[in-house]
């Protein structure tokens, strides 16, 4: 055993089946540009039998691979009474064009016959063949264990002989899977002990992929690695179908940082958080404020002998330093939330040497993290406020006022219209637009109005919108926070608003979208370089 443990993604597969989530291809292409950042080992692309979207990621990612990552493609062992080469399950997963396939199969008798009803030999014939011709075709390829610790107890010879059939057929990795997450930790190292001795004359790697219906997945991933396992399987923050999958963010804090295994790239714990807030605000989803190792009152405290004890020795009610993670200790009483990263947003713009001015930013960024905003997703607004604090922002349009008007037609159709009225460059612009919401119409005004002075606004467009209620205690009151994802032909950028009034939340990230994109094609910011936090929409 090596003292490294490989790090598996399926976030955007495995993840992708939790009640609520659904990612864009856009969103997949970030997050997989945010998991290659901080050094996983491998990233699960999807399934690309199943839809559009999936095939396409593949495509779009073949164009231009990750740094560090290598890219799986997900599928299931060929199909009954066909070859192989038939199948048109194996045929997508060759056509993906990804390094590394991922294969699930059988291994529990009581699934093979009343699931897939077949028998059992012809599924071992299922498993061979499809590993065989994967290889065959230069591929590397993970076997996915499917109910590997229900099946060794209901049938263990069974079960083993999979994965001996797995192995022999050329699986380079083979995955105990607890998909039911029903198994115990004793349970989980005890069996993996045993697949490790019954794939000892091949050359072959166990890694583990457990689900968290008891609790436990992150448990029984460490109980597994503990074992034998040099690979884990999981989600960031734990997202999944039930109850979710093993949380990777934790499993490489307690890898990583309780057990000293190696398991990301050089930084890549340090920015545990930033990643694990990013995951959410792209799934659209409130941060879990418990979650260990990242989540907002990991390292809280709250008033008596506690904050007293912590101020003078923080280990003495702490296991680990927070910044180890990318997190921060907060007092409760003083208002300190999200200063690590706040320090780590600026950190980019190399403000080291203008002290007053990085006092200016992080006064003002506490003061609207205070009202709702949230700036890991928005780093396109972020670069705005900068300038503004630097004194530097000068606005291409001046919003005079703005009127949205929804009615009904004798039809009994919704109809939509926005007007604007804007100063551009000292000239008044007055436009009216229809649109298929608020949102849309208050855009199209937006353009009309701006297009004469700014034809490069042409070839911006949304391309993503999610509502976010900030304190849900207000009821109708509340503030609400809308996220804008824009593109133009060669880069993707988030901007956010923070309003009692979604419209004027929505025209908050709308007016920062398109002044962001102004500012970006004159290329110019602090440092007189191309603008920062904008990634490339390849």
């Amino acid at each position: 055993m090596s003292d490294k443990i490989y790090l598996y993604d399926t976030t955007l597969r495995d993840g992708a089946q939790g009640e609520g989530i659904s990612f864009s291809l856009y969103d997949k292409l970030q997050i997989t540009e945010r998991l290659d950042e901080i050094g996983i080992d491998f990233i699960e692309g999807g399934y690309p039998l199943s839809n559009d979207k999936d095939a396409e990621y593949f495509q779009k990612v073949a164009q231009s691979p990750p740094q560090y990552a290598q890219i799986s493609a997900f599928g299931m062992t060929r199909r009954r009474g066909m070859t192989a080469e038939e199948d048109p399950g194996m045929r997508a997963l060759v056509d993906s064009q990804a390094p590394i396939c991922t294969v699930v199969g059988k291994t529990w008798d009581f699934h093979v016959r009343e699931v897939l009803r077949v028998s059992l030999e012809e599924n071992l014939a299922m498993v061979a063949d499809s590993v065989r011709f994967l290889r065959d075709v230069g591929r590397c390829v993970m076997y996915d264990a499917e109910h590997f610790f229900d099946g060794y107890q209901a049938n263990p010879d069974y079960a083993l002989e999979t994965l001996r059939r797995a192995a022999e057929a050329g699986a380079e990795w083979i995955i105990l899977c607890d998909t039911n997450g029903g198994s115990m930790p004793d349970t989980i190292a005890a069996l993996t002990k045993k697949a490790r001795e019954a794939v000892a004359p091949w050359d072959v790697r166990i890694g583990i992929h457990c689900h968290n219906d008891c609790d436990l997945a992150v448990a029984n991933s460490i109980a597994a690695v503990q074992a034998g396992a040099e690979q884990v399987q999981g989600t960031i923050n734990g997202f999944g179908e039930r109850c979710g999958n093993a949380d990777l963010i934790s499993i490489a804090g307690v890898l990583g940082v309780k057990l000293d295994y190696e398991v990301l790239a050089e930084g890549g714990l340090r920015r545990l958080t930033e990643l694990s807030r990013f995951v959410y605000e792209t799934a659209n989803m409130n941060f879990r404020n418990s979650q260990p190792f990242v989540g907002s009152s990991a390292f809280a405290h709250k008033g008596g002998m506690h904050v007293h004890a912590v101020n003078r020795v923080s280990s003495s009610y702490e296991h680990m330093n927070p910044e180890e993670v990318g997190n921060e200790r907060r007092i409760l009483v003083s208002e300190l939330s999200g200063r690590s990263n706040i320090m780590a947003l600026t950190a980019r713009y190399n403000l080291q040497n203008n002290r007053p001015l990085m006092d200016r930013v992080l006064t003002r960024v506490v003061q609207l993290e205070n009202e709702g905003y949230q700036f890991e997703s928005a780093v396109a607004s972020f670069d705005l406020l900068v300038r503004r604090c630097a004194g530097i922002f000068h606005p291409h349009f001046e919003r005079i006022k703005y009127h949205v008007e929804v009615e009904v037609d004798p039809e009994g159709q919704l109809v939509t219209e926005a007007t604007v009225k804007l100063n551009v460059k000292g000239e008044t612009r007055h436009e009216v637009a229809e649109g298929d919401g608020p949102v849309n119409a208050l855009d199209a005004a937006l353009r009309k109005a701006l297009l004469p002075t700014y034809p490069q606004l042409a070839d911006m467009r949304l391309v993503d919108y999610k509502v976010r209620v900030v304190n849900s205690e207000a009821g109708t009151a509340a503030r609400i926070r809308v996220f804008i994802e824009s593109r133009d032909g060669s880069d993707t950028w988030g901007t956010i608003g923070v309003s009692e009034n979604i419209i004027e939340a929505s025209w908050m990230a709308l007016a920062d979208a398109i002044e962001y994109k102004l500012y970006k094609d004159q290329a110019t910011d602090l440092s007189a370089e191309p603008a920062v936090g904008v990634r490339s929409a390849s």
